[in-house]
């Protein structure tokens, strides 16, 4: 695991010696659609996914249509792929049994009050998810560009802070497929924070486009009042959590970013201590990083959780539902 290079997000000498593999990724990427057969499964399939490679928001937009669609009477199951999930067959997430290990720490953080399915080959977990018979819709946490699932709905995340870095392919820019082509597969595209460079200008106009941002828990925010804070995180963006904190308010004394999916070791705890005594700060981090935290460490270091606010309220699950019902009736 390695943090997201700087040099995607700007076109410099890396970038630019790093070119001639992209065209490598992309001639494979190519290959594998070409000769990939596509499956059909018996449940509609809406898709989170990106262009991008590193954390965008996919996972609380999942939470939030999962949350949303329940309220509404749906049945929805998530399917995700859980990086560094142990397992090789689908597997149901139970967190009173699994850990990180088995299924991964986004499968085990959605899985605290959803249904969640974890399974490398997504037929065979969509299969899984049918055969249950206690669903009638799955969400599907990343795999825009699996070519080997058919998808009913593609919801497109951009992180605003960051849009499509220098725009070019892996491993010279963070792009999995062209932009042009990426667009292609998505039904809507929603665009996480605010738009600091401009992506929505680049998208075409004939996309639905719609707007979020990730809002911090409020009790969490007023028990830190006052307080100063360490904050660490491991995730794709980590320093979009430290804005939220900036933003919020709260008295943020120094922070530490770790890769993506980082999995916290004792010496790497005992030095974050350490650094918060040394500060009289209270150490805290994101959800995702709090289920990769060793039992024993956890009661010791707070978690603020965060939830997707739409700034046009309820237009997401609209656009959802209405293509689970035509599915339905097709």
């Amino acid at each position: 695991m390695i943090k997201t290079p700087e040099f995607w997000n700007h076109r410099g000498i890396m970038s630019v010696l790093l070119w001639p593999l992209s065209l490598i990724w992309a001639f494979a990427s190519a290959t594998r659609n070409h000769f990939a057969t596509q499956s059909t499964a018996a449940l509609p399939v809406i898709c989170i996914g990106n262009v991008t490679a590193g954390g965008t928001g996919k996972t609380p937009v999942t939470a939030f249509l999962y949350d949303g669609l329940r309220a509404a009477g749906y049945r929805p199951a998530i399917l995700i792929r859980g990086y560094g999930a142990a397992v090789s067959a689908p597997l149901w997430v139970d967190p009173s049994q699994h850990t990180v290990d088995d299924c991964g720490d986004e499968a085990l953080m959605l899985a605290e009050s959803r249904d969640v399915l974890v399974a490398p080959d997504r037929v065979a977990g969509a299969h899984v998810i049918s055969l249950r018979g206690l669903h009638d819709v799955i969400l599907m946490d990343d795999g825009m560009q699996n070519p080997f699932i058919s998808k009913t709905f593609s919801i497109g995340i951009f992180d605003g802070s960051v849009g499509i870095g220098n725009g070019f392919l892996i491993p010279a820019g963070p792009l999995r497929v062209s932009l042009a082509s990426g667009v292609q597969q998505m039904d809507i595209a929603l665009i996480n924070g605010d738009d600091e460079t401009n992506i929505a200008a680049k998208l075409p106009a004939s996309l639905t486009q719609l707007s979020a941002n990730l809002l911090p828990d409020p009790s969490t925010i007023d028990a830190l009042s006052g307080t100063p804070v360490l904050a660490f995180a491991g995730i794709g963006q980590p320093k979009r959590f430290f804005a939220t904190l900036r933003k919020a308010g709260c008295n943020l004394v120094h922070y530490l970013a770790f890769a993506d999916h980082h999995p916290y070791s004792e010496t790497d705890l005992v030095r974050l201590q350490e650094d918060a005594m040394r500060l009289g700060a209270q150490l805290v981090t994101t959800q995702k990083d709090w289920v990769r935290l060793p039992a024993q460490w956890r009661e010791r270091i707070v978690v603020l959780p965060v939830a997707l606010a739409l700034d046009d309220d309820g237009a997401l699950l609209t656009h959802v539902a209405s293509a689970i019902n035509a599915h339905q009736n097709s």
